[in-house]
């Protein structure tokens, strides 16, 4: 098994941005503009690596290789994303990759791009990128291209050689278990699990009752062989379950209007492993969102909305509308969900606004409730 850690290490180390790898400081998928440019790249990498894994790092400085780390991202539609405007598109796999140095809701990134030995090329245009484009990489740059593009193992044996380098051992394996529970959790519950004699997956978190399940706050879930991180929350409530051959976590959000909170399942994430030393993660969408009266949502709706402008044009907040801005954009998701469409866009353009808020948390709350609108939004395939 490949450690994930030890391979960023090995790409930061020896090899600038070239045909087979790229980094980013950071990836922008909220917006049309990031979005094609993230695609491009994927194009890119993949007609230019047939025969081998390519990569990028996301969360690193370009000019000297600082770590500097990301938000947890555990969007595992990404894949979704690819699939709708690449032709042949290569299978995309992102992984948090917890890095001693950061703190624990930081992560760097790792893409990992696989070709299918196509030519991939863009099904449909999305913002300055026509359809038919294709995209290869010539040294550290995803360049359009017309010609006919050959069959190419030039990278394959740098990438293999790379690869073998960052596999995994006894000695990683274990000072990892022991940092997870001694060190980096040791205020929480921590445990930790051994599947087939193979798979190590720690888990931490502030463990509670509610009614007669067992809920866990602060989560963190890492499956510890290949240095990835399952699982960040420092909110919502989840729970886990695990039998001889499976591990699953079900995350809930606490979601309500006029201090009435409850807790609706959002997606349940299971781990299942074999004997043969492979392991497979499946997701499934459990979100069945609150409805309420349409009159009182239009009500509630426009009071957010005036909250909202007030925040956008700098002015003195009250100290009951300090209050009700935490709770903002979980507001504007429920009037989202209940039918004011118009509410997600408006969210999304008051991000540097609630970013400028004095209290820190209302623009954590921002970050997880555009996490859930981002399930919601692929569940949908909108």
């Amino acid at each position: 098994m490949i450690n994930k850690r030890l391979l960023i290490k090995n790409l930061l180390a020896h090899h600038d941005e070239n045909s087979f790898y790229d980094k980013k400081r950071q990836l922008n998928l909220h917006t049309i503009e990031g979005k094609a440019k993230f695609l491009k790249h994927i194009c890119a990498l993949s007609n230019s690596n047939p025969s081998n894994n390519s990569y990028i790092v996301v969360g690193v400085e370009d000019q000297d290789n600082e770590i500097r780390g990301n938000d947890f991202f555990d969007d595992s539609r990404i894949q979704n994303l690819v699939n709708a405007y690449l032709e042949n598109p290569p299978k995309i796999q992102y992984e948090n990759v917890p890095f001693p140095n950061l703190p624990k809701d930081k992560v760097v990134g790792l893409v990992t791009i696989r070709s299918n030995s196509k030519i991939s090329a863009f099904k449909k245009g999305i913002y300055t990128i026509s359809p038919r484009s294709i995209f290869i990489r010539r040294g550290s740059n995803s360049i359009p291209t017309q010609d006919k593009i050959p069959f190419s193992k030039l990278n394959t044996e740098t990438v293999i050689g790379i690869e073998n380098s960052s596999r995994n051992s006894i000695s990683h394996t274990l000072e990892s278990v022991l940092d997870f529970m001694n060190h980096r959790h040791k205020d929480m519950t921590t445990n930790y699990l051994v599947f087939k004699e193979l798979f190590v997956v720690c888990w931490a978190g502030t463990k509670k009752r509610i009614r007669d399940k067992i809920f866990y706050s602060r989560v963190d879930v890492e499956l510890i062989n290949e240095q990835v991180k399952l699982f960040y929350s420092a909110f919502d409530e989840v729970t886990i379950d695990y039998d001889d051959h499976t591990f699953s976590i079900t995350e809930y959000v606490p979601l309500g209007l006029n201090d009435k909170t409850s807790y609706y399942p959002l997606e349940k994430q299971t781990l299942t492993f074999f004997d043969n030393g492979y392991y497979k993660i499946e997701t499934t969408f459990l979100f069945d969102p609150p409805q309420y009266n349409r009159k009182m949502m239009f009500h509630i709706y426009n009071a957010h909305l005036a909250l909202l402008q007030k925040i956008q044009k700098g002015m003195i907040l009250s100290e009951n509308e300090l209050k009700d801005s935490l709770n903002l954009p979980s507001t504007l998701m429920i009037c989202y969900l209940n039918g004011f469409e118009e509410a997600k866009q408006k969210l999304i353009d008051a991000k540097p606004f609630l970013k400028m808020i004095g209290n820190s948390m209302v623009y954590t709350n921002f970050k997880e409730t555009m996490r859930i609108l981002r399930k919601v939004k692929y569940d949908r395939n909108e």
